[in-house]
């Protein structure tokens, strides 16, 4: 009986000694109640416990630590305020509401908001986690310093005049006011999306609406690079955020190089954060810190090509709120960079018919990275972020059209590449048939592989139009013989 007791006592001891470790381990920071899955660990129990959190929350916030902060009515009134008072650079809306109705206001900066133009477009989410407010008043700072600045500052004129930047200060409001990580149904944000790895979250009537509100803004709006501000951890963090087979191991996306480049520019313009200890340079590939399942970076860049980083902007997920002018100065010149670094860096351009001269709506692909850009549909401009100081291949594709490619080797400075693609022929026959034939490419079609053809069609024809001449020169003579027969005989 003592010896039982004793294994109980011990077994006690050893379940509160692993939920301590867990609590203290930094992984904590992106949310995952489980930071690694065990081998043979059952998927479906994992999904459960990720998506929809405890009900009893790990630590409470007190409306003291809270207090400075903006409440979600705050936030609103703070939000149509810029509006109202930076009108002439941004517009306000909303992308859909909370479980509890609360509306996701969105301001757009650039000197013509709510227009589409030749230009990238990036998005700043903050608050994704109910529990982690650094980034809601961030996004604010960083707003109203641009809206302050950008008559003067080189850096905030660059991005109003070339960039459609938009920010999206809380994504979780009803897990704000809660004072919890999770929505008002108590699930995780960031563990909501569609994964790759596993068929989780695809049943669209159980997602939740700040989930599909991100969602259907990314079909209106083709981004080509975001972030999401998250608290816990001082770290830049990139795809994979998940591994095929559930371990802790570095696990690359196509555009690793590139990842890494934004990463590193995150971190090199922080006060501090480059010089992290645990992680090096301060960035870190996700599934090598740990892996998470449903997560909105991930999806972000299956689905629509955005380049989404997740930053760890604060050590502190809850820090007072005396310290976030402070936090504002350590970040400010990071989030100013990053949004720049899409018409600093990179490859863009447009791509044209040869023929009409129009926009082709088409697509860009780089040999040897399996991932597609998709050119806007007005203008048909792409931009297409790469890691500088590469030898890239730059394919530009449209159905009905011949592919093109250009070889280019990538500077620090941002490179212009404009493509002319010249319709497709397909031969039905012996006639040329496309769907916009030009009189260059007819001429080629007869001067081409069917000369020799030609050629023998002309001599026959010219051969034919002697005998024919003949007949007629015999003809004309026959009848002036008999002609003149008949009026001598007539004398």
């Amino acid at each position: 009986m003592i010896i039982i007791t004793g294994m109980k006592l011990l077994f006690s001891l050893l379940i509160v000694s692993l939920s301590l470790s867990s609590s203290l381990h930094p992984t904590f920071a992106r949310g995952s109640q489980h930071a690694s899955l065990p081998s043979g660990f059952e998927y479906s129990s994992y999904v459960g416990s990720a998506r929809h959190l405890f009900e009893e929350n790990r630590f409470h916030i007190s409306d003291e630590v809270a207090q400075g902060y903006m409440t979600n009515s705050d936030l609103e009134k703070a939000v149509k305020a810029f509006g109202q008072r930076c009108s002439n650079i941004s517009r306000i809306y909303s992308i859909g509401k909370s479980v509890n109705g609360v509306p996701l206001w969105v301001i757009e900066i650039s000197d013509k908001p709510g227009e589409e133009e030749a230009e990238p477009a990036f998005k700043y989410i903050g608050n994704v986690h109910g529990d982690e407010p650094v980034g809601r008043e961030l996004l604010l700072f960083l707003a109203n310093w641009i809206c302050d600045n950008y008559l003067e500052d080189p850096l905030a004129r660059t991005i109003v005049e070339n960039v459609h930047l938009h920010i999206l200060p809380s994504m979780n409001p009803d897990g704000f006011s809660l004072r919890r990580r999770g929505n008002a149904n108590n699930v995780d944000l960031n563990r909501d999306f569609p994964d790759q790895f596993f068929l989780i979250n695809d049943d669209v009537n159980v997602r939740q609406p700040e989930t599909m509100a991100v969602m259907s803004w990314l079909r209106k709006i083709h981004f080509t690079a975001s972030a999401s501000l998250h608290g816990g951890a001082l770290v830049a963090n990139y795809p994979w955020d998940g591994t095929w087979d559930k371990r802790t191991t570095y696990f690359g996306c196509p555009d690793d190089e590139t990842f890494q480049f934004m990463a590193s520019t995150y971190s090199r313009s922080h006060y501090n954060m480059s010089l992290s200890k645990e992680f090096k340079g301060g960035i870190t590939n996700g599934a090598a810190w740990y892996p998470i399942y449903g997560g909105m970076q991930d999806w972000n860049y299956i689905h629509s090509g955005c380049f989404e980083l997740t930053l760890e902007i604060s050590d502190n997920k809850w820090p007072s709120a005396n310290e976030l002018p402070t936090l504002w100065k350590y970040n400010k010149m990071s989030m100013l960079n990053l949004v720049a670094s899409l018409v600093k860096t990179g490859v863009h351009g447009r791509i044209f018919s040869s023929d009409s001269g129009r926009p082709l709506p088409g697509s860009i692909t780089v040999k040897g990275i399996n991932l597609t850009v998709k050119a806007g549909r007005t203008f048909a401009d792409y931009h297409r972020l790469l890691a500088p100081g590469g030898r890239y291949e730059v394919i530009a594709n449209m159905p009905g059209y011949k592919s093109r490619n250009t070889c280019i080797w990538l500077e620090e400075a941002a490179m212009t590449l404009d493509f002319v693609l010249d319709p497709e022929v397909i031969l039905m026959g012996n006639l040329p048939r496309s769907g916009y034939p030009s009189r260059l490419e007819f001429v080629d079609f007869l001067w081409g592989s069917h000369l020799r053809v030609f050629v023998i069609l002309m001599i026959v024809v010219g051969f034919l139009y002697l005998l024919l001449l003949r007949r007629r020169n015999t003809n004309l003579s026959k009848h002036r013989h008999l002609g003149g027969q008949k009026i001598a005989g007539g004398v």
